[in-house]
Protein backbone atom coordinates (compact mmCIF):
# COMPACT_ATOMS: atom_id res chain seq x y z
CA UNK A 1 0.00 0.00 0.00
CA UNK A 2 2.78 2.40 0.96
CA UNK A 3 4.57 1.63 -2.29
CA UNK A 4 1.48 2.64 -4.25
CA UNK A 5 1.26 5.84 -2.24
CA UNK A 6 4.96 6.54 -2.87
CA UNK A 7 4.44 6.14 -6.61
CA UNK A 8 1.95 9.00 -6.58
CA UNK A 9 4.00 11.09 -4.16
CA UNK A 10 5.91 12.80 -6.96
CA UNK A 11 6.84 16.46 -7.33
CA UNK A 12 4.47 16.83 -10.25
CA UNK A 13 1.51 15.45 -8.27
CA UNK A 14 2.44 17.57 -5.25
CA UNK A 15 2.60 20.72 -7.36
CA UNK A 16 -0.70 19.86 -9.00
CA UNK A 17 -2.37 19.18 -5.64
CA UNK A 18 -0.85 22.34 -4.16
CA UNK A 19 -1.97 24.52 -7.07
CA UNK A 20 -5.49 23.09 -6.99
CA UNK A 21 -5.73 23.44 -3.19
CA UNK A 22 -4.53 27.04 -3.27
CA UNK A 23 -6.91 27.87 -6.10
CA UNK A 24 -9.84 26.26 -4.26
CA UNK A 25 -9.01 28.24 -1.13
CA UNK A 26 -8.72 31.44 -3.16
CA UNK A 27 -11.99 30.81 -4.98
CA UNK A 28 -13.86 29.89 -1.78
CA UNK A 29 -12.49 32.89 0.10
CA UNK A 30 -13.15 35.23 -2.82
CA UNK A 31 -16.64 33.83 -3.21
CA UNK A 32 -17.42 34.21 0.48
CA UNK A 33 -16.02 37.73 0.60
CA UNK A 34 -17.84 38.72 -2.60
CA UNK A 35 -21.10 37.16 -1.44
CA UNK A 36 -20.94 38.81 1.98
CA UNK A 37 -19.89 42.15 0.53
CA UNK A 38 -22.56 42.24 -2.16
CA UNK A 39 -25.30 40.92 0.14
CA UNK A 40 -24.32 43.52 2.74
CA UNK A 41 -24.33 46.14 0.01
CA UNK A 42 -27.80 45.08 -1.12
CA UNK A 43 -29.13 45.13 2.43
CA UNK A 44 -27.51 48.50 3.08
CA UNK A 45 -28.89 49.86 -0.16
CA UNK A 46 -32.36 48.58 0.71
CA UNK A 47 -32.18 50.12 4.18
CA UNK A 48 -30.95 53.41 2.75
CA UNK A 49 -33.72 53.35 0.15
CA UNK A 50 -36.30 52.65 2.84
CA UNK A 51 -34.99 55.48 4.98
CA UNK A 52 -35.07 57.78 1.96
CA UNK A 53 -38.64 56.75 1.16
CA UNK A 54 -39.62 57.23 4.80
CA UNK A 55 -38.00 60.65 4.82
CA UNK A 56 -39.79 61.64 1.59
CA UNK A 57 -43.11 60.33 2.86
CA UNK A 58 -42.68 62.04 6.21
CA UNK A 59 -41.72 65.27 4.45
CA UNK A 60 -44.83 64.99 2.28
CA UNK A 61 -46.96 64.31 5.38
CA UNK A 62 -45.46 67.28 7.22
CA UNK A 63 -46.12 69.46 4.19
CA UNK A 64 -49.79 68.41 4.15
CA UNK A 65 -50.09 69.00 7.88
CA UNK A 66 -48.40 72.40 7.59
CA UNK A 67 -50.75 73.37 4.76
CA UNK A 68 -53.85 72.60 6.85
CA UNK A 69 -52.29 74.33 9.86
CA UNK A 70 -51.62 77.47 7.82
CA UNK A 71 -55.14 77.55 6.33
CA UNK A 72 -56.86 77.13 9.69
CA UNK A 73 -54.55 79.65 11.34
CA UNK A 74 -55.44 82.24 8.69
CA UNK A 75 -59.11 81.45 9.22
CA UNK A 76 -59.11 81.90 13.01
CA UNK A 77 -57.17 85.18 12.65
CA UNK A 78 -59.65 86.57 10.10
CA UNK A 79 -60.91 90.00 11.21
CA UNK A 80 -64.59 89.21 10.59
CA UNK A 81 -64.40 85.86 12.46
CA UNK A 82 -62.56 87.52 15.36
CA UNK A 83 -65.21 90.30 15.57
CA UNK A 84 -68.10 87.83 15.38
CA UNK A 85 -66.80 85.45 18.05
CA UNK A 86 -65.79 88.38 20.29
CA UNK A 87 -69.36 89.60 20.17
CA UNK A 88 -70.61 86.10 21.03
CA UNK A 89 -68.26 85.88 24.03
CA UNK A 90 -69.43 89.30 25.24
CA UNK A 91 -73.04 88.04 25.20
CA UNK A 92 -74.23 89.89 22.11
CA UNK A 93 -76.62 87.87 19.92
CA UNK A 94 -75.31 86.66 16.55
CA UNK A 95 -77.80 86.92 13.70
CA UNK A 96 -78.47 84.29 11.07
CA UNK A 97 -76.97 86.43 8.31
CA UNK A 98 -73.78 86.98 10.34
CA UNK A 99 -73.37 83.24 10.83
CA UNK A 100 -74.09 82.65 7.17
CA UNK A 101 -71.30 85.07 6.24
CA UNK A 102 -68.83 82.61 7.76
CA UNK A 103 -69.32 80.50 4.64
CA UNK A 104 -66.75 82.66 2.85
CA UNK A 105 -64.07 81.66 5.35
CA UNK A 106 -65.10 78.00 5.17
CA UNK A 107 -65.02 78.05 1.36
CA UNK A 108 -61.53 79.53 1.46
CA UNK A 109 -60.29 76.50 3.43
CA UNK A 110 -62.32 73.98 1.41
CA UNK A 111 -60.88 75.37 -1.83
CA UNK A 112 -57.80 73.25 -1.16
CA UNK A 113 -58.01 69.55 -1.94
CA UNK A 114 -58.57 67.24 0.96
CA UNK A 115 -60.78 69.42 3.20
CA UNK A 116 -64.42 68.32 2.91
CA UNK A 117 -66.03 70.52 5.57
CA UNK A 118 -65.30 73.28 8.11
CA UNK A 119 -67.15 73.56 11.43
CA UNK A 120 -67.11 76.51 13.88
CA UNK A 121 -68.25 76.30 17.51
CA UNK A 122 -68.64 78.83 20.33
CA UNK A 123 -67.17 78.50 23.80
CA UNK A 124 -70.42 76.89 24.92
CA UNK A 125 -69.84 74.18 22.23
CA UNK A 126 -72.82 75.46 20.17
CA UNK A 127 -72.32 75.26 16.42
CA UNK A 128 -71.90 78.64 14.72
CA UNK A 129 -71.36 77.17 11.24
CA UNK A 130 -72.92 75.24 9.51
CA UNK A 131 -76.34 76.49 10.55
CA UNK A 132 -77.70 73.69 12.72
CA UNK A 133 -77.96 72.92 16.40
CA UNK A 134 -75.30 70.20 16.66
CA UNK A 135 -73.07 70.42 19.74
CA UNK A 136 -69.28 70.03 19.64
CA UNK A 137 -69.52 67.45 22.40
CA UNK A 138 -71.76 65.42 20.12
CA UNK A 139 -69.09 65.37 17.42
CA UNK A 140 -65.94 64.46 19.34
CA UNK A 141 -65.05 63.12 22.80
CA UNK A 142 -64.45 65.78 25.51
CA UNK A 143 -60.75 64.89 25.90
CA UNK A 144 -59.99 66.33 22.45
CA UNK A 145 -61.66 69.63 23.42
CA UNK A 146 -59.53 69.70 26.56
CA UNK A 147 -56.46 68.95 24.45
CA UNK A 148 -57.29 71.87 22.14
CA UNK A 149 -57.61 74.18 25.18
CA UNK A 150 -54.28 72.88 26.49
CA UNK A 151 -52.52 73.60 23.20
CA UNK A 152 -53.85 77.22 23.33
CA UNK A 153 -54.46 77.67 19.64
CA UNK A 154 -52.25 74.97 18.09
CA UNK A 155 -53.85 72.53 15.67
CA UNK A 156 -54.74 69.20 17.32
CA UNK A 157 -55.15 66.14 15.09
CA UNK A 158 -57.91 63.87 16.35
CA UNK A 159 -57.72 61.11 13.76
CA UNK A 160 -60.67 59.16 12.40
CA UNK A 161 -64.06 60.87 12.53
CA UNK A 162 -66.36 58.93 14.91
CA UNK A 163 -69.33 59.76 12.69
CA UNK A 164 -67.57 59.01 9.39
CA UNK A 165 -64.63 56.53 9.45
CA UNK A 166 -63.65 57.61 5.92
CA UNK A 167 -62.76 61.09 7.21
CA UNK A 168 -60.08 62.56 9.48
CA UNK A 169 -60.70 65.38 11.98
CA UNK A 170 -58.50 68.20 13.30
CA UNK A 171 -59.44 70.94 15.79
CA UNK A 172 -57.93 74.18 17.07
CA UNK A 173 -59.04 76.77 19.57
CA UNK A 174 -59.94 80.30 18.39
CA UNK A 175 -57.86 82.81 20.38
CA UNK A 176 -59.42 86.29 20.53
CA UNK A 177 -56.73 88.84 19.80
CA UNK A 178 -58.69 91.78 21.30
CA UNK A 179 -59.38 89.77 24.46
CA UNK A 180 -55.77 88.86 25.35
CA UNK A 181 -55.90 85.67 23.29
CA UNK A 182 -58.56 84.13 25.49
CA UNK A 183 -60.79 81.31 24.33
CA UNK A 184 -63.34 82.43 21.77
CA UNK A 185 -64.51 79.12 20.33
CA UNK A 186 -63.29 76.23 18.17
CA UNK A 187 -62.61 75.52 14.49
CA UNK A 188 -62.73 71.92 13.27
CA UNK A 189 -61.92 70.66 9.80
CA UNK A 190 -62.78 67.33 8.26
CA UNK A 191 -60.61 65.81 5.54
CA UNK A 192 -60.90 62.80 3.31
CA UNK A 193 -58.52 59.89 4.05
CA UNK A 194 -57.26 60.03 0.48
CA UNK A 195 -55.65 63.36 1.38
CA UNK A 196 -53.06 61.34 3.33
CA UNK A 197 -52.57 58.64 0.69
CA UNK A 198 -48.78 58.93 0.49
CA UNK A 199 -48.47 55.58 -1.33
CA UNK A 200 -49.84 57.01 -4.58
CA UNK A 201 -47.90 60.28 -4.20
CA UNK A 202 -44.59 58.38 -3.91
CA UNK A 203 -45.36 55.56 -6.35
CA UNK A 204 -42.41 56.49 -8.59
CA UNK A 205 -39.82 54.94 -6.25
CA UNK A 206 -39.77 51.66 -8.21
CA UNK A 207 -40.14 49.48 -5.08
CA UNK A 208 -43.07 47.39 -3.81
CA UNK A 209 -43.09 48.94 -0.36
CA UNK A 210 -46.29 49.36 1.69
CA UNK A 211 -47.10 52.52 3.65
CA UNK A 212 -49.27 52.67 6.77
CA UNK A 213 -50.32 55.74 8.74
CA UNK A 214 -51.69 55.28 12.27
CA UNK A 215 -52.82 57.80 14.86
CA UNK A 216 -51.65 57.91 18.50
CA UNK A 217 -54.20 55.24 19.48
CA UNK A 218 -52.99 52.88 16.77
CA UNK A 219 -56.00 53.36 14.51
CA UNK A 220 -55.20 53.23 10.81
CA UNK A 221 -55.46 56.54 8.95
CA UNK A 222 -54.51 55.21 5.53
CA UNK A 223 -54.70 51.37 5.43
CA UNK A 224 -52.59 49.98 2.60
CA UNK A 225 -51.36 46.40 2.64
CA UNK A 226 -52.52 42.84 3.33
CA UNK A 227 -55.99 42.28 4.65
CA UNK A 228 -56.40 42.04 8.40
CA UNK A 229 -53.31 44.06 9.19
CA UNK A 230 -53.16 45.21 12.83
CA UNK A 231 -51.52 48.63 13.05
CA UNK A 232 -51.64 48.60 16.85
CA UNK A 233 -49.53 45.44 16.92
CA UNK A 234 -47.03 46.92 14.46
CA UNK A 235 -46.66 50.04 16.62
CA UNK A 236 -45.70 47.88 19.60
CA UNK A 237 -43.12 45.80 17.73
CA UNK A 238 -39.43 46.69 17.99
CA UNK A 239 -38.17 44.10 15.47
CA UNK A 240 -36.90 45.23 12.08
CA UNK A 241 -38.62 42.30 10.31
CA UNK A 242 -42.30 41.29 10.60
CA UNK A 243 -44.45 38.62 8.97
CA UNK A 244 -47.79 39.60 7.46
CA UNK A 245 -49.97 37.23 5.46
CA UNK A 246 -47.13 34.64 5.41
CA UNK A 247 -44.77 37.17 3.87
CA UNK A 248 -41.79 38.79 5.54
CA UNK A 249 -41.28 42.55 5.51
CA UNK A 250 -38.67 44.96 6.78
CA UNK A 251 -40.36 47.57 9.03
CA UNK A 252 -39.33 51.23 9.29
CA UNK A 253 -41.20 53.64 11.60
CA UNK A 254 -41.20 57.42 11.21
CA UNK A 255 -43.07 59.36 13.94
CA UNK A 256 -44.59 62.78 13.20
CA UNK A 257 -44.00 65.46 15.83
CA UNK A 258 -46.90 67.69 14.69
CA UNK A 259 -49.66 65.06 14.70
CA UNK A 260 -48.33 62.38 17.09
CA UNK A 261 -49.03 59.92 14.27
CA UNK A 262 -46.64 57.22 13.07
CA UNK A 263 -45.73 56.52 9.47
CA UNK A 264 -44.78 52.85 8.90
CA UNK A 265 -43.16 51.47 5.73
CA UNK A 266 -43.07 47.74 4.98
CA UNK A 267 -40.50 46.52 2.45
CA UNK A 268 -40.69 42.90 1.16
CA UNK A 269 -37.60 40.91 2.17
CA UNK A 270 -38.01 38.78 -0.97
CA UNK A 271 -37.03 41.75 -3.13
CA UNK A 272 -33.61 41.64 -1.44
CA UNK A 273 -33.17 37.86 -1.15
CA UNK A 274 -33.97 37.29 -4.85
CA UNK A 275 -30.94 39.33 -5.87
CA UNK A 276 -28.76 37.52 -3.33
CA UNK A 277 -29.86 34.08 -4.64
CA UNK A 278 -28.89 35.05 -8.19
CA UNK A 279 -25.55 36.28 -6.90
CA UNK A 280 -24.96 32.99 -5.03
CA UNK A 281 -25.50 30.87 -8.14
CA UNK A 282 -23.39 33.20 -10.26
CA UNK A 283 -20.49 32.84 -7.80
CA UNK A 284 -20.84 29.02 -7.68
CA UNK A 285 -20.93 28.62 -11.48
CA UNK A 286 -18.07 31.03 -12.14
CA UNK A 287 -15.99 29.38 -9.37
CA UNK A 288 -16.55 25.90 -10.83
CA UNK A 289 -15.53 27.03 -14.33
CA UNK A 290 -12.48 28.83 -12.96
CA UNK A 291 -11.43 25.78 -10.92
CA UNK A 292 -11.71 23.47 -13.93
CA UNK A 293 -9.60 25.76 -16.10
CA UNK A 294 -7.02 26.16 -13.36
CA UNK A 295 -6.70 22.35 -12.95
CA UNK A 296 -5.92 21.98 -16.65
CA UNK A 297 -3.41 24.82 -16.65
CA UNK A 298 -1.78 23.55 -13.44
CA UNK A 299 -1.31 20.10 -14.95
CA UNK A 300 0.39 21.52 -18.04
CA UNK A 301 2.55 23.85 -15.95
CA UNK A 302 3.62 21.08 -13.55
CA UNK A 303 4.71 18.89 -16.49
CA UNK A 304 6.78 21.74 -17.92
CA UNK A 305 8.53 22.32 -14.58
CA UNK A 306 9.09 18.77 -13.32
CA UNK A 307 10.58 17.17 -16.45
CA UNK A 308 13.82 19.24 -16.39
CA UNK A 309 14.01 18.83 -12.61
CA UNK A 310 13.76 15.03 -12.86
CA UNK A 311 16.66 14.93 -15.32
CA UNK A 312 18.75 17.09 -12.96
CA UNK A 313 17.85 14.96 -9.92
CA UNK A 314 19.36 11.83 -11.54
CA UNK A 315 22.76 13.55 -11.64
CA UNK A 316 22.49 15.22 -8.18
CA UNK A 317 20.80 12.50 -6.10
CA UNK A 318 23.72 12.18 -3.65
CA UNK A 319 23.78 15.92 -2.89
CA UNK A 320 22.45 16.84 0.54
CA UNK A 321 20.49 19.97 1.31
CA UNK A 322 22.75 22.74 2.51
CA UNK A 323 25.98 20.81 1.79
CA UNK A 324 27.21 20.26 -1.75
CA UNK A 325 28.75 16.78 -1.96
CA UNK A 326 30.91 15.82 -4.97
CA UNK A 327 29.79 12.92 -7.09
CA UNK A 328 32.60 10.33 -6.84
CA UNK A 329 31.10 7.84 -9.28
CA UNK A 330 32.80 7.26 -12.61
CA UNK A 331 31.20 6.81 -15.96
CA UNK A 332 32.51 5.00 -18.99
CA UNK A 333 30.79 7.43 -21.25
CA UNK A 334 32.99 10.35 -22.15
CA UNK A 335 30.18 12.85 -22.23
CA UNK A 336 28.77 11.76 -18.86
CA UNK A 337 32.25 11.58 -17.32
CA UNK A 338 33.03 15.12 -18.47
CA UNK A 339 29.68 16.24 -17.12
CA UNK A 340 30.47 14.52 -13.78
CA UNK A 341 33.90 16.16 -13.59
CA UNK A 342 32.36 19.51 -14.38
CA UNK A 343 29.76 18.99 -11.68
CA UNK A 344 32.44 18.02 -9.11
CA UNK A 345 34.51 21.07 -9.96
CA UNK A 346 31.43 23.23 -9.57
CA UNK A 347 30.70 21.70 -6.13
CA UNK A 348 34.31 22.27 -4.98
CA UNK A 349 34.24 25.90 -6.12
CA UNK A 350 30.87 26.55 -4.48
CA UNK A 351 31.97 25.01 -1.16
CA UNK A 352 35.09 27.16 -1.20
CA UNK A 353 33.03 30.26 -1.96
CA UNK A 354 30.54 29.42 0.79
CA UNK A 355 33.33 29.15 3.34
CA UNK A 356 34.88 32.41 2.15
CA UNK A 357 31.55 34.27 2.30
CA UNK A 358 30.84 32.90 5.78
CA UNK A 359 34.18 34.15 7.09
CA UNK A 360 33.64 37.54 5.50
CA UNK A 361 30.20 37.82 7.09
CA UNK A 362 31.67 37.13 10.53
CA UNK A 363 34.30 39.83 10.03
CA UNK A 364 31.69 42.25 8.67
CA UNK A 365 29.37 41.63 11.63
CA UNK A 366 32.13 42.35 14.15
CA UNK A 367 33.13 45.48 12.23
CA UNK A 368 29.55 46.68 12.14
CA UNK A 369 29.15 46.11 15.88
CA UNK A 370 32.22 48.20 16.57
CA UNK A 371 30.90 50.93 14.29
CA UNK A 372 27.56 50.95 16.08
CA UNK A 373 29.32 51.09 19.46
CA UNK A 374 31.41 54.02 18.24
CA UNK A 375 28.26 55.75 17.01
CA UNK A 376 26.62 55.56 20.44
CA UNK A 377 29.66 56.84 22.38
CA UNK A 378 29.92 60.37 20.88
CA UNK A 379 26.12 60.72 20.77
CA UNK A 380 25.92 59.89 24.47
CA UNK A 381 28.88 62.11 25.40
CA UNK A 382 27.48 65.13 23.55
CA UNK A 383 24.14 64.84 25.36
CA UNK A 384 25.82 64.32 28.73
CA UNK A 385 28.11 67.34 28.23
CA UNK A 386 25.08 69.41 27.29
CA UNK A 387 23.38 68.32 30.54
CA UNK A 388 26.57 69.21 32.44
CA UNK A 389 26.63 72.67 30.85
CA UNK A 390 23.10 73.45 32.03
CA UNK A 391 23.82 71.94 35.43
CA UNK A 392 26.88 74.16 36.15
CA UNK A 393 24.70 77.22 36.75
CA UNK A 394 23.95 78.13 40.37
CA UNK A 395 25.88 75.17 41.84
CA UNK A 396 28.26 75.37 44.80
CA UNK A 397 31.73 73.84 44.80
CA UNK A 398 30.75 70.66 46.69
CA UNK A 399 27.93 69.88 44.25
CA UNK A 400 30.24 70.54 41.30
CA UNK A 401 32.84 68.19 42.79
CA UNK A 402 30.30 65.35 43.16
CA UNK A 403 29.07 66.03 39.64
CA UNK A 404 32.61 65.89 38.20
CA UNK A 405 33.27 62.57 40.00
CA UNK A 406 30.06 61.11 38.62
CA UNK A 407 30.98 62.36 35.15
CA UNK A 408 34.44 60.82 35.36
CA UNK A 409 33.00 57.41 36.35
CA UNK A 410 30.47 57.69 33.57
CA UNK A 411 33.12 58.54 30.95
CA UNK A 412 35.38 55.75 32.19
CA UNK A 413 32.56 53.29 31.61
CA UNK A 414 31.75 54.67 28.14
CA UNK A 415 35.30 55.19 26.79
CA UNK A 416 36.60 51.81 27.99
CA UNK A 417 38.28 49.39 25.61
CA UNK A 418 35.50 48.35 23.23
CA UNK A 419 37.16 45.02 22.37
CA UNK A 420 37.70 44.09 26.01
CA UNK A 421 34.51 45.56 27.47
CA UNK A 422 32.14 44.63 24.68
CA UNK A 423 29.99 42.62 27.12
CA UNK A 424 29.14 43.76 30.65
CA UNK A 425 26.96 42.39 33.43
CA UNK A 426 23.45 43.60 34.03
CA UNK A 427 24.50 45.14 37.36
CA UNK A 428 27.27 47.18 35.66
CA UNK A 429 24.89 48.42 32.96
CA UNK A 430 22.24 49.40 35.53
CA UNK A 431 24.87 51.08 37.71
CA UNK A 432 25.87 53.13 34.68
CA UNK A 433 22.18 54.01 34.16
CA UNK A 434 21.96 55.19 37.79
CA UNK A 435 24.98 57.47 37.32
CA UNK A 436 23.48 58.89 34.14
CA UNK A 437 20.09 59.48 35.80
CA UNK A 438 21.81 61.15 38.77
CA UNK A 439 23.56 63.59 36.43
CA UNK A 440 20.33 64.27 34.53
CA UNK A 441 18.54 64.83 37.86
CA UNK A 442 20.89 67.75 38.49
CA UNK A 443 19.65 69.33 35.26
CA UNK A 444 15.94 68.59 35.58
CA UNK A 445 15.69 68.79 39.38
CA UNK A 446 12.35 67.70 40.80
CA UNK A 447 10.95 67.30 37.28
CA UNK A 448 12.77 63.95 36.89
CA UNK A 449 11.78 60.91 38.93
CA UNK A 450 13.20 57.47 38.17
CA UNK A 451 13.09 53.92 39.42
CA UNK A 452 15.01 50.74 38.56
CA UNK A 453 13.52 47.32 39.30
CA UNK A 454 15.86 44.34 38.86
CA UNK A 455 16.15 41.22 40.97
CA UNK A 456 19.66 40.40 42.27
CA UNK A 457 19.39 37.00 40.60
CA UNK A 458 19.87 38.69 37.22
CA UNK A 459 22.89 40.81 38.17
CA UNK A 460 25.40 38.50 36.42
CA UNK A 461 23.47 38.18 33.18
CA UNK A 462 25.68 39.45 30.36
CA UNK A 463 24.43 42.18 28.08
CA UNK A 464 26.07 44.26 25.33
CA UNK A 465 27.51 47.45 26.70
CA UNK A 466 25.42 50.66 26.38
CA UNK A 467 22.34 48.78 25.14
CA UNK A 468 19.85 50.22 27.66
CA UNK A 469 21.28 53.75 28.05
CA UNK A 470 20.09 55.13 24.64
CA UNK A 471 16.52 54.08 25.53
CA UNK A 472 16.75 55.86 28.90
CA UNK A 473 18.15 58.92 27.17
CA UNK A 474 15.23 58.96 24.73
CA UNK A 475 12.75 58.55 27.62
CA UNK A 476 14.20 61.67 29.29
CA UNK A 477 14.49 63.83 26.17
CA UNK A 478 11.13 62.92 24.66
CA UNK A 479 9.14 61.91 27.77
CA UNK A 480 10.23 64.06 30.71
CA UNK A 481 11.45 67.11 28.79
CA UNK A 482 8.31 67.12 26.62
CA UNK A 483 6.02 67.10 29.66
CA UNK A 484 5.07 69.90 31.99
CA UNK A 485 5.53 68.91 35.62
CA UNK A 486 7.17 65.83 37.10
CA UNK A 487 8.03 62.95 34.79
CA UNK A 488 8.85 59.33 35.62
CA UNK A 489 11.39 57.06 33.90
CA UNK A 490 11.12 53.40 34.96
CA UNK A 491 13.56 50.59 34.06
CA UNK A 492 12.34 47.05 34.74
CA UNK A 493 14.20 43.74 34.25
CA UNK A 494 12.08 40.60 34.55
CA UNK A 495 11.63 37.19 32.89
CA UNK A 496 9.74 37.26 29.62
CA UNK A 497 6.19 35.97 30.01
CA UNK A 498 6.30 33.91 26.82
CA UNK A 499 9.85 32.52 27.34
CA UNK A 500 10.94 32.25 31.02
CA UNK A 501 14.50 31.43 29.92
CA UNK A 502 14.87 34.99 28.59
CA UNK A 503 14.90 38.40 30.27
CA UNK A 504 12.72 41.30 29.22
CA UNK A 505 14.16 44.80 29.69
CA UNK A 506 11.55 47.58 29.62
CA UNK A 507 12.15 51.35 29.66
CA UNK A 508 8.95 53.31 30.24
CA UNK A 509 8.10 57.00 30.64
CA UNK A 510 4.84 58.84 31.39
CA UNK A 511 5.43 61.62 28.86
CA UNK A 512 3.15 62.93 26.11
CA UNK A 513 3.38 59.69 24.12
CA UNK A 514 2.71 59.30 20.39
CA UNK A 515 -0.33 58.79 18.22
CA UNK A 516 -0.66 55.82 15.85
CA UNK A 517 0.67 57.76 12.86
CA UNK A 518 3.81 58.92 14.67
CA UNK A 519 4.37 55.46 16.18
CA UNK A 520 4.12 53.83 12.76
CA UNK A 521 6.53 56.38 11.29
CA UNK A 522 8.98 55.74 14.15
CA UNK A 523 8.96 51.98 13.57
CA UNK A 524 9.50 52.56 9.87
CA UNK A 525 12.42 54.87 10.63
CA UNK A 526 13.91 52.23 12.95
CA UNK A 527 13.75 49.61 10.21
CA UNK A 528 15.40 52.04 7.79
CA UNK A 529 18.22 52.82 10.17
CA UNK A 530 16.80 55.99 11.76
CA UNK A 531 16.26 58.01 8.58
CA UNK A 532 13.24 60.29 8.33
CA UNK A 533 12.58 60.14 12.08
CA UNK A 534 9.15 61.66 12.91
CA UNK A 535 10.01 62.78 16.45
CA UNK A 536 13.08 64.86 15.83
CA UNK A 537 16.39 65.09 17.73
CA UNK A 538 17.62 61.66 16.68
CA UNK A 539 15.10 59.50 18.49
CA UNK A 540 14.69 57.20 15.53
CA UNK A 541 18.49 57.05 14.96
CA UNK A 542 19.28 55.99 18.55
CA UNK A 543 16.53 53.36 18.65
CA UNK A 544 17.53 52.07 15.20
CA UNK A 545 21.09 51.72 16.50
CA UNK A 546 19.91 49.64 19.48
CA UNK A 547 17.70 47.51 17.28
CA UNK A 548 20.53 46.82 14.84
CA UNK A 549 22.87 45.86 17.70
CA UNK A 550 20.28 43.48 19.12
CA UNK A 551 19.98 41.65 15.81
CA UNK A 552 23.78 41.48 15.42
CA UNK A 553 24.48 40.26 18.97
CA UNK A 554 21.62 37.78 18.95
CA UNK A 555 21.30 36.64 15.32
CA UNK A 556 19.49 33.40 16.22
CA UNK A 557 16.51 33.26 18.58
CA UNK A 558 14.99 30.14 20.06
CA UNK A 559 11.50 29.26 18.82
CA UNK A 560 11.64 32.09 16.32
CA UNK A 561 11.59 34.79 19.03
CA UNK A 562 11.64 38.36 17.72
CA UNK A 563 14.97 40.11 18.21
CA UNK A 564 14.32 43.81 18.21
CA UNK A 565 12.64 46.65 20.00
CA UNK A 566 8.94 46.53 20.85
CA UNK A 567 7.45 50.03 21.12
CA UNK A 568 4.01 50.81 22.54
CA UNK A 569 2.68 54.33 23.01
CA UNK A 570 -0.54 56.32 23.18
CA UNK A 571 -1.23 60.06 23.43
CA UNK A 572 -0.93 61.35 27.02
CA UNK A 573 -0.14 57.81 28.24
CA UNK A 574 3.62 57.71 27.81
CA UNK A 575 5.88 55.38 25.82
CA UNK A 576 7.21 51.90 26.63
CA UNK A 577 10.20 50.32 24.84
CA UNK A 578 11.23 46.72 25.58
CA UNK A 579 13.43 43.93 24.23
CA UNK A 580 14.19 40.31 25.15
CA UNK A 581 17.66 38.76 25.62
CA UNK A 582 18.77 35.28 26.72
CA UNK A 583 19.75 34.84 30.38
CA UNK A 584 23.05 33.27 29.34
CA UNK A 585 25.86 34.10 26.96
CA UNK A 586 27.63 31.35 25.07
CA UNK A 587 30.79 30.09 26.84
CA UNK A 588 29.96 32.08 30.01
CA UNK A 589 29.57 30.12 33.24
CA UNK A 590 28.70 33.15 35.40
CA UNK A 591 25.39 33.81 33.67
CA UNK A 592 22.12 32.34 34.90
CA UNK A 593 21.36 29.08 33.20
Amino acid sequence: MWQKVAQFNTLRNQMLAGFVSVMMIVLVCAGIVTYNSVSTLLNTKAEAQMKQIASQANGRLEALITQIDTLTLQAVNDAYLQQLFLAAVQGNPVSFSERQALMKIANHIQAYSGVTSVELYSTSYARMFPLDETKLTDRIPPQWIAQADKEKGRLVWIGSDPADPSSVLAIRRINLIDRWFSNGGYLMVRMNRSYFDLQSKLSDTGYQELMLLADSAGNSIVPVGPEGIDTKELLQRDAQQVTLAQKRYMLVKQPSEQTDWTLMILYPVSDISDGISVLRWAIIVSGAIGLLLFILLSFVLSMMITRPILRLMRAMRNTRQGVLTPNLTKSYTTELNDLNMTYNQMVDNMNRLIKLVYEKEIIQSRTELQALQAQIDPHFLYNTLEALYWSLQDKDEEELADLVVAMSDLFRYVIGNPNKDEWVTMSDELEHIKRYLSIMSVRFGSRLAWEIDCDDAYSNVHIPKLLIQPLVENAILHGVEGKSGEGLVAIRVEPAAERPEELRVTVRDDGPGMDNHTLHALKTAMDRGGADTPTGRGKGMAMANVQRRLKLYYPEAADGAYRGLSVTSAPQQGTSVSFDIPMYKEDDDDSIR
